[in-house]
């Protein structure tokens, strides 16, 4: 299968890849071309700019997640019918989960056979970049370089010199020279680029990126780069599943005789938040809901109520500490709320967690959510988990089979403050996950920390779900939404 395809990367988380990988995408896309832009890693807010800037879906892509086999599949199925493939790595090229790289954006560039773009921050550099990329160019086997972009050039002698030095003494072309700039194209803020509230405004932003790459890079030559890479083999049937049989997963989750025939005929509708508070989503999760048979209904904890009947509820991540005063004056938390005591499945991740919570905790205002769970979370000026989760489960839920290993991960400036003593804890409110690794809603360097909190069919925790790699998760959720339609319902 001929996908043209090649992967941005850099020395280091900063290098200016994912300013470039928009930028280089939104130009692609103006001259006509099908674009299919990837995340590498667990990521949501750059994936949501790719996928503006492509004019596609999202898309990640996670070695951690999936096996190599389920990586390829995924790429293709992505890539059916595009012209050009980009896929923007994380951190530096070869950094990953330990000293071996694993899991790095080289080990995606092996698994893809796709070429490699290297963005150099040249900054108060010339022939060191040289060096730099002679180092790269020896460190691993079969990671193709095929091409250097030079960023934050100060001016056009520190360019020529550093691209002389780059070509003659790495033997690595040039294929572009970026200017340093004088202001930000783009804002960030403390989880990454601006959130989807200024989205309105990303044509503009994606079209500025687009216009710099159209007068600074090669674009013709980084297209036959792309073009170069080896066909993909095709798509092989595995003797076993690459992970435990979904099906026998769910079989072993409580469901009752009565409720399988009908279960098998209604399409359940699960709403899903979308606004500027909760946004978070794998595109892979919300299809993989669909492909399960359910029917996704957007709405927004900012607006009234639906009015529309559902089945099901999905929270995932968010900023929702930037907009705390609104989400606790919409009439929404108590709805949600009447949801979960009537037994509707809610499952929530990270910010729809923060939003199930008794309140918000912000510079020491405390803003009411909807109180499902007996919790404050408070937001902090750092980071409280980053990174990968493993965790085992641990406790009876309706979700994840007792036992199960789950992967995911975490990014989350809030931490879960201990209940009101005077309020108690109910019984049916205890963490059903152990984490082998990451943080979840435990204490600073407590081993193995508690995460995911049940209260009736309402699921929450800190950790974040990519649904290729839990197969059993979607069919699951959707069935429970089907035998629960009956619920007593506010």
């Amino acid at each position: 299968m001929l996908i043209p395809r090649l992967l941005v990367s850099g020395l280091a988380g900063g290098a200016g890849k994912t300013m470039f990988s928009l930028g280089l995408a939104r130009a692609f896309r103006r001259s006509g071309l099908a674009v299919r832009a990837f995340k590498k890693g667990p990521d949501y807010i750059d994936a949501a700019w790719l996928a503006l800037a492509a004019r596609a879906p999202r898309a990640n892509l996670d070695p951690f997640f999936t096996p190599a086999d389920v990586l390829l599949d995924l790429f293709r199925e992505r890539c059916i019918a595009c012209d050009l493939a980009l896929i923007e790595g994380n951190r530096g090229l070869f950094d990953g989960l330990d000293a071996n790289g694993s899991c790095s954006s080289a080990e995606v560039a092996r698994i893809l056979k796709a070429p490699v773009l290297l963005v150099l921050d040249c900054t108060k550099m010339t022939r060191t970049v040289a060096a730099l990329v002679r180092g790269c160019l020896n460190f691993e086997p079969d990671v193709n370089i095929a091409g250097v972009v030079l960023n934050r050039i100060g001016n056009k002698r520190h360019g020529e010199m550093t691209k002389r030095a780059v070509e003659d003494l790495a033997g690595v072309p040039v294929l572009g020279i970026l200017p340093r700039l004088l202001r930000p194209i783009i804002l960030e803020r403390h989880m990454g680029l601006a959130g989807i509230d200024e989205l309105a405004q990303a044509d503009s932003v994606l079209d500025e990126l687009a216009d710099l790459m159209e007068e600074h890079l090669d674009l013709p030559a980084i297209r036959r780069v792309a073009s170069a890479a080896p066909p993909l083999p095709a798509r092989k049937r595995a003797a076993a599943p690459p992970h435990p049989d979904p099906e026998n997963l769910r079989r072993s989750l409580p469901v009752p005789e009565r409720d399988r025939s009908r279960a098998k005929k209604e399409r359940p509708r699960i709403g899903y938040a979308f606004d500027a508070a909760i946004w978070f989503y794998y595109q892979e999760n919300l299809e993989a809901l669909e492909k399960a048979g359910a029917q996704l209904v957007q709405l927004s904890l900012f607006a009234p109520p639906p009015k529309g009947r559902l089945d099901g509820l999905y929270l995932g991540g968010g900023l929702p500490e930037l907009h705390a005063a609104r989400l606790s004056a919409s009439p929404m938390p108590a709805y949600v709320a009447g949801l979960a005591r009537a037994g509707l499945p809610i499952y929530a991740e990270c910010g729809g967690f923060m939003y199930l919570a008794r309140s918000l905790v912000l510079e020491g205002l405390s803003y009411p959510m909807a109180g499902v769970f007996p919790f404050c979370v408070e937001f902090c000026d750092r980071p409280q988990g980053l990174g990968y989760v493993e965790a085992e489960v641990i406790g009876d839920n309706p979700y994840h089979p007792k036992g199960a290993l789950l992967r995911g991960h975490e990014f989350h400036f809030s931490r879960c403050l201990p209940p009101d003593p005077q309020a108690g804890v109910d019984p049916d409110r205890k963490a059903v996950l152990r984490l082998n690794k990451g943080r979840g809603m435990g204490e600073e360097g407590q081993i193995q920390p508690p995460d995911g909190l049940l209260f009736n069919n309402t699921f929450a925790a800190y950790m974040h779900i990519y649904a290729p790699a839990l197969p059993h998760w979607a069919p699951t959720f959707v069935d429970l939404c089907r035998r629960e339609r009956d619920v007593s319902l506010p």
